[in-house]
């Protein structure tokens, strides 16, 4: 594989840095955790949760919708609990991403589907902005990916062109399409994976 020259990492960051927010795992474990329909929560989530992740609406006013369109004998804040507590961080991953960007002077930029109480949960909590240096999260700017438009926002934000960036996500899709935008997309299947691939690129950490 042919070595570049960059000077941004754009990142997804669940399935990357951190599990997934929100998925369909996740859900399974509400529904066992408060006894809910599952087949309901999820036509009811799906039918709503990308107008969540744009920024659309507010958490409460998912929760509204999905799971408080009848009384419970649980809260919304313990259910909110169990939201934030199913993220997990990658610390592989993390700790890569970060020797990455002080080794090699990266400029780090979060390119996610985020709702934002979630997403901003998941900054704070692990941490993230110690070493992200923006987070163009679709909650904040309103476009969810595969829309080519969060693409260019990011690389606005980065003010880099796409030759010097790299993009690195677990769905290949939407490296597909930041490929086609001319952004090096990598298709993340693992953290030994992602560390021989950005390695054969000139990104090789030093001890490693």
């Amino acid at each position: 594989m042919s070595k570049v020259f960059i000077n941004t990492l754009f990142i997804d960051i669940g399935g990357v840095l951190l599990t997934n927010g929100w998925d369909h795992t996740a859900r399974r474990r509400a529904v066992e955790m408060f006894d809910l329909d599952y087949e309901e929560v999820d036509e009811r989530h799906h039918l709503t949760f990308d107008t969540y992740e744009q920024g659309k609406l507010s958490l409460d006013d998912y929760l509204s919708r999905v799971i408080f369109y009848q009384n419970r004998i649980f809260t919304r804040d313990e259910f909110k609990d169990f939201m934030f507590s199913q993220s997990k961080p990658y610390d592989n991953m993390i700790n890569y991403v970060r020797n990455l960007k002080q080794q090699f002077g990266l400029k780090v930029v979060a390119v996610s589907n985020e709702g934002r109480e979630l997403n901003n949960y998941r900054i704070s909590h692990f941490k993230l902005n110690e070493f992200i240096d923006a987070f163009v999260s679709s909650s904040y700017v309103h476009y969810r990916k595969p829309d080519k438009d969060i693409y260019r926002m990011a690389l606005d934000i980065a003010q880099v062109t796409p030759e010097k960036s790299l993009y690195l996500d677990d769905r290949e899709m939407f490296v597909q399409v930041a490929n086609t935008m001319g952004i090096r997309g990598i298709h993340h299947k693992g953290y030994k994976n992602t560390c021989t691939t950005l390695s054969e690129m000139g990104l090789h950490l030093e001890g490693k």
